[in-house]
């Protein structure tokens, strides 16, 4: 989706309702940035701002293919337009990463984790919100969550296992229909109670955390076997006296 159309969105009553209970997803995930780096990749920029006056430096980096948006408004920016899979930041700058409207949206997931990989510190934390495959909010491109590809929750286990990450904690939000109609908007945090309390299946997204794999398993290569004869040819006096050769097959 176009920068200008998720802006859109996040304007409206039914962004408005996302934000909040993505949000609070979020800060139940990271209560305390104090003293870390924050890097914000995709469309982050409704949510950065629940740790931007806590943390030590707070970015957003925003794909090209989307477009970028200036933010904060009031301030010096801290956005900025760049390539997915050559961020410009050296190894190990960052020690936490949200993802928001990025995997679903990315052509090459997971080129875009091990870039996250490579700008994470040791033991940086990567944090994704990636549309559920079995919710009403992927099923309706009425919201950005309709968009791209969706994710199951086995999928995505496996994308993070396989880009170097080990998956530490999960969660799920919009539990509301995405309905922007006036008695679904004011029954939502009745909708988010009902879900989350009987772990219904059907969330608009999930909220995943995982942590970077400083020492990854390397496939061992297979060995080459060298095959040595058990016997060698020898010589063999024969009955008449004469020497003969006595082939003997090698064993293997």
């Amino acid at each position: 989706m176009d920068v200008v159309d998720l802006r859109s969105f996040y304007a409206h009553q039914l962004g408005v309702v996302a934000r909040r209970f993505i949000g609070r997803g979020i800060r139940g995930r990271w209560n305390d940035v104090r003293a870390q780096r924050v890097l914000g990749i995709g469309y982050p920029t409704p949510y950065l701002g629940l740790f931007r006056e806590e943390a030590e430096r707070c970015l957003a980096f925003m794909p090209g293919t989307q477009g970028v948006v200036k933010w904060p408004l009031a301030r010096p920016a801290l956005t900025a337009l760049v390539d997915e899979s050559e961020m410009p930041l050296p190894d190990g700058s960052v020690d936490l990463v949200l993802l928001v409207h990025a995997l679903e949206m990315s052509q090459d997931p997971a080129q875009l984790l091990r870039e996250v990989w490579r700008v994470l510190s040791a033991g940086g934390k990567l944090l994704a919100v990636v549309p559920n495959r079995r919710g009403l909010w992927a099923r309706m491109d009425t919201t950005p969550f309709g968009h791209g590809r969706p994710y199951s929750r086995s999928q995505i286990m496996y994308l993070l296992r396989e880009t170097w990450f080990t998956p530490m904690g999960w969660g799920e939000a919009l539990y509301v229909p995405p309905i922007p109609r006036g008695w679904f908007l004011r029954s939502a945090i009745a909708w988010e109670r009902a879900g989350s309390t009987i772990s219904a299946p059907f969330a608009g997204v999930h909220i995943v955390e995982a942590t970077k794999q400083v020492y990854r398993a390397i496939p061992a290569r297979k060995e080459k076997r060298r095959l040595v004869p058990a016997l060698e040819p020898a010589l063999a006096p024969s009955p008449g006296g004469a020497a003969r050769t006595i082939n003997l097959t090698p064993l293997l």
